[in-house]
């Protein structure tokens, strides 16, 4: 029923409908509208047949149709018209992006645009709007998961942070004290040799007040006899002559041996003197290991009581065991740890290829070592001499500025460290790469000498206690 109340001109409910003699009806303003000036004739829109313009009547029935309709659906009659023609706005212009009314699209400057209606227009941005609230809701809960996700980085990062800084204070802590007691160490020392030598010099001062006191007699008993008359300087001479000889004789001072302090050491030893001890309390003494036969690759040959190994120029014959090893050319200590601190140094010389660090007893040695922490395996090595890397995912290339011949290997199983250091001078020593790893279950040194295609046959060496 709606479409039939519509104005074909408009496209809204009739206004003063207004029948054309052809039988079609129109709003009076949309008919005044579109015949404008003309005189006499004009064609319907609908039939295109000529109709008089004069000769339109009211049509009153649907008029009353209309009205009693309004009543019925309430409406407010509040609607919105077009400032051009006065007719409610009730079309969009696709083309120009504009509300409109059935006029602008028919004679107005829309004419030949693309025109929706209203409430088609009204739809689809609601589902666009749909669209839109659902893609923003979205994001809003995208960026706060991620704003959640840096506050928690935030706050680990602060308390990570925070128990590292403890984990230094408490590190220099220990450092002082220790600095503070070798320092009063030191002191004690310098103390005990002054106090020796001041009291030797103290007990030479004393025997020497003794005998000058003596001489003070002697020399009053001297001056005393030379005021004697002669018979009594006579009678008195030989026996105070006698007790002065009797006064010990002072040392002559090419006798007299100078006191001088002698501390045991010189200033300038001490700082080297404290490193020293420091490294040992830093780094372990260094434990003998030896290798295993029984995880060599055939190409190996092991040599000097098992602390030396080298690859040989032809596979040997041995037996298919699973604890050996059949693509790397790798080989492991006879001992591993599940516990505690332990350090040990390899000497790699001027070997243009190797590998070493540790790894799980229970990693597969059969076939290509995939050589990362995930995999239960925590190693640095180097090739063509000079690319030093810390076997990761993915890798880490380590820039050293010398290159090392001896290597320093120090674990903390509780710690969770292993730590590479450069031990070619001990006195500098110099960091190469530490791991942070949470070992778990036993774990055991190992040594690769990359010569599966026999290009660097030189030997790895481990240190003799």
């Amino acid at each position: 029923l709606e479409d039939h109340l519509l104005c074909p001109i408009c496209l809204e409910v009739f206004k003063q409908p207004s029948m054309l003699p052809c039988g079609h009806s129109y709003c009076k303003t949309c008919i005044l509208s579109l015949s404008g000036n003309l005189a006499g004739y004009f064609n319907c829109p609908v039939c295109r047949k000529a109709v008089d313009n004069s000769s339109s009547s009211p049509n009153v029935s649907l008029a009353r149709v209309i009205d009693t309709l309004t009543v019925m659906s309430g409406s407010s009659g509040d609607q919105e018209n077009c400032r051009d023609h006065h007719n409610p706005l009730s079309l969009y212009c696709e083309t120009d992006q504009q509300i409109i009314c059935g006029l602008c699209g028919i004679i107005g400057q829309h004419k030949q645009h693309k025109i929706t209606p209203l409430s088609s227009v009204y739809e689809r941005m609601k589902e666009q709007l749909a669209l839109l609230i659902t893609g923003a809701q979205m994001q809003t809960n995208n960026t706060e998961r991620q704003m959640n996700k840096l506050i928690h980085n935030k706050s680990r990062i602060i308390n990570e942070s925070d128990v590292f800084k403890l984990v230094i204070q408490k590190e220099f802590q220990e450092l002082r004290s220790f600095v503070d007691e070798e320092e009063a160490n030191i002191i004690q020392t310098i103390q005990l040799k002054c106090t020796t030598a001041v009291e030797s010099i103290d007990e030479q001062l004393e025997d020497m007040s003794k005998t000058l006191k003596q001489f003070a007699e002697v020399e009053i008993s001297l001056k005393k006899l030379s005021n004697e008359n002669h018979l009594e300087f006579i009678r008195k001479y030989g026996s105070i002559v006698s007790s002065c000889e009797q006064v010990p004789q002072p040392q002559s001072d090419k006798n007299f041996s100078t006191i001088s302090f002698q501390p045991g050491f010189r200033h300038d030893d001490i700082k080297l003197t404290v490193w020293k001890k420091l490294q040992k309390r830093i780094l372990p003494e260094p434990e003998q290991l030896k290798l295993d036969p029984s995880s060599a690759h055939p190409l190996l040959i092991i040599t000097n009581s098992s602390t030396r190994v080298e690859c040989g120029t032809y596979l040997k014959r041995l037996s298919i065991i699973q604890e050996r090893f059949d693509y790397n050319t790798c080989i492991l200590a006879n001992k591993g740890f599940s516990s505690g601190k332990h350090y040990w140094q390899v000497i790699v010389s001027d070997k243009m290829k190797w590998r070493l660090g540790v790894v799980k007893g229970t990693t597969c040695r059969k076939g290509k070592l995939n050589k990362t922490p995930e995999n239960g395996v925590w190693m640095i090595g180097v090739k063509e001499g000079k690319i030093y890397e810390a076997y990761k995912n993915p890798r880490i290339q380590l820039t050293l500025f010398v290159r090392p011949r001896k290597i320093g290997v120090f674990l903390d199983y509780e710690g969770r460290r292993l730590s590479f250091y450069n031990v070619d001078n001990p006195d500098e020593l110099s960091l190469i790469y530490t791991f942070d790893a949470d070992f778990q279950g036993k774990i055991y040194p190992i040594f690769d000498l990359c010569c599966v295609d026999r290009s660097d046959l030189a030997p790895i060496t481990l240190c003799r206690v």
